[in-house]
């Protein structure tokens, strides 16, 4: 069966020609462009202008519009041509084309600054139903900042590798990084909805740099007590199963959960931290299990919008700021305040052993024996 001809992307602010399948007669639907939006930015699609048997007559009947030269009478003119390549359809837009005003080839567009200050309005101000923390718009004002050699540029101008070379040309560490990164993609977001760009140039933008946010410190024991007050919730949930289990918060996208053997496996970033293995504490067991059973995973979201729902929730609590990477220097610390093996310590982390040959090539540990590691750590509701 042939596939139907892919016709090209409109203009922005064009309006639509929407196909709308086989058995009629006039299959194509065109649409003026939106100028209405839910609460939620979601574009209101305004009532057709009129319905026609082929895409290129749409098209005609589009730049018409904007011409100022539609009538009904265009409607009969262009059904009596045969098809999108009649030379009269093509003639016709070309010549309501160079007579429009309100859409010129060229035309100044919206720069990076004026789209940052609509998106962070919309954000932060419009939509009422979030509450955001002072963090949370700081971390995005920092971001802008650090973003200054693409503020007088058009967005739409923008491509892939002037997204990548602020990144890249950043001096700053990788959480600032990270920072910038979900600005861009935030913002696309948003421009996407309101036809600010052609296509989301910040999809594939990345950070090249080591991480270099192992730094951190550790939950307390009275911030703990805290967290299994709070278990039920899902944020929290989460925080306590990193807190006892010491993986990345990245691990736990790929990571191996055996349930019934009671332990995970996985790891990421360092050859020693890759594919080891940390037995499930018999405390946070129900939690894990809980999260299978209502999520079929233990991190549903990416960790992007983790770490922003765990800053507000932590808040919230009343627990000061953490990272997700503190809950691994929890673990870290359990482990050494409960006298766990610090070779134990070392495998279920996955730190190298360094020169320590005798460890590293010869240091086999059973599930079994990590388990009874692991137990030694206390929890303190």
């Amino acid at each position: 069966m042939a596939k139907r001809k892919k016709y090209p992307k409109l203009p922005n602010g064009y309006g639509s020609i929407k196909y709308l399948g086989k058995g009629r007669r006039n299959p194509y639907a065109v649409h003026p462009p939106t100028t209405e939006f839910t609460l939620d930015g979601i574009p209101v699609i305004p009532k057709a202008i009129c319905y026609v048997d082929d895409w290129m007559k749409g098209f005609a009947v589009l730049t018409a519009y904007h011409a100022g030269t539609y009538t009904p009478e265009l409607l009969q003119e262009l059904s009596e041509l045969p098809n999108s390549g009649d030379t009269a359809i093509i003639q016709r837009i070309l010549t309501d084309y160079s007579s429009m005003k309100g859409i010129t080839p060229g035309a100044s567009e919206k720069t990076f600054r004026e789209v940052y200050e609509d998106f962070y309005q919309y954000k932060f101000e419009r939509d009422k139903s979030k509450s955001y923390s002072k963090a949370s718009r700081y971390s995005i004002q920092a971001a802008y900042k650090n973003c200054t050699e693409l503020h007088d540029r058009p967005f739409r101008s923008l491509r892939h590798d002037d997204l990548q070379k602020v990144v890249d040309c950043c001096p700053l560490g990788h959480g600032s990084l990270e920072l910038i990164v979900t600005l861009l993609n935030q913002m696309y977001a948003y421009a996407d909805i309101y036809d600010l760009c052609d296509k989301d140039y910040s999809k594939h933008v990345k950070i090249n740099i080591p991480d270099d946010t192992e730094h951190g410190k550790a939950f307390t024991e009275k911030e703990l007590k805290t967290l299994w007050q709070h278990q039920d919730n899902k944020i929290i949930e989460f925080l306590l199963i990193m807190c006892y289990s010491g993986y990345r918060i990245s691990a736990y996208k790929t990571l191996e959960i055996h349930l019934k053997e009671r332990y995970f496996l996985g790891g990421v970033k360092t050859a020693s931290g890759k594919n080891r293995i940390v037995p499930i504490h018999s405390a946070i067991l129900p939690l894990v299990k809980r999260r299978i059973r209502q999520n079929g995973t233990i991190l549903v979201e990416s960790t992007g919008t983790f770490r922003k729902d765990m800053y507000i929730t932590l808040e919230t609590i009343g627990i000061k700021h953490h990272t997700p990477h503190d809950c691994r220097h929890t673990f870290s610390a359990l482990c050494e305040k409960y006298e766990v093996n610090e070779n134990d310590r070392k495998r279920m982390l996955g730190h190298s052993f360094g020169e320590d040959i005798t460890n590293k090539v010869y240091g086999h540990r059973e599930i079994e024996d990590l388990r009874r590691e692991i137990e030694k750590i206390k929890v303190c509701y």
